[in-house]
């Protein structure tokens, strides 16, 4: 199924200013992973074992916020995030629906204004149908004519999965 909604990786300079310094003020720390399996936010992917990764700290509506003016205030908000030690080609175009999509997880889908500001959300056990339920999300979420952008969260570690924007 190719989806309605794009979801967007970490844009390629962000990602390389969080290579050298993350959102928190801290020096990228790359390591290789043995195991594999963690969501790369660089290529909306899995981590496949062996691969030169690093875990760092990203505030994506902040960066938001700085492309548009925007003034989250209380709302901005940063955690941490797998993304490739070194350059990437970012996501496969042939990558079929959403990324990190697995029946039963439980995402928060969190919906900002233009301000930057949280005007809404909810809780979402992704279906069997996981397209169809991320696609319902979506559109419900973009039905509110407030709502300029949607970040799609894990519950377990707040984690930043990825990000939705209103078409313009």
């Amino acid at each position: 199924m190719n989806t309605t909604y794009t979801p967007r990786p970490i844009a390629p300079d962000t990602l390389e200013q969080l290579r050298d310094t993350d959102d928190a003020g801290r020096p990228c720390v790359p390591y290789v992973d043995a195991e594999g399996g963690d969501p790369l936010r660089c290529c909306l992917r899995p981590v496949a074992p062996g691969e030169r990764i690093a875990l760092v700290s990203y505030a994506p509506l902040r960066r938001w916020a700085r492309e548009t003016g925007a003034a989250p205030g209380a709302y901005d908000e940063q955690g941490p995030v797998f993304i490739h030690a070194d350059p990437c080609e970012g996501p496969d175009g042939e990558r079929a629906g959403y990324p990190f999509s697995r029946a039963g997880a439980l995402r928060t889908v969190r919906r900002y204004d233009a301000r930057g500001h949280i005007v809404g959300g909810r809780l979402m056990e992704i279906p069997e149908d996981e397209e169809q339920g991320f696609e319902g999300a979506f559109a419900e979420a973009f039905a509110d004519p407030e709502v300029a952008l949607v970040h799609v969260r894990a519950v377990e570690y707040g984690c930043f999965h990825f990000e939705v924007r209103r078409d313009a």
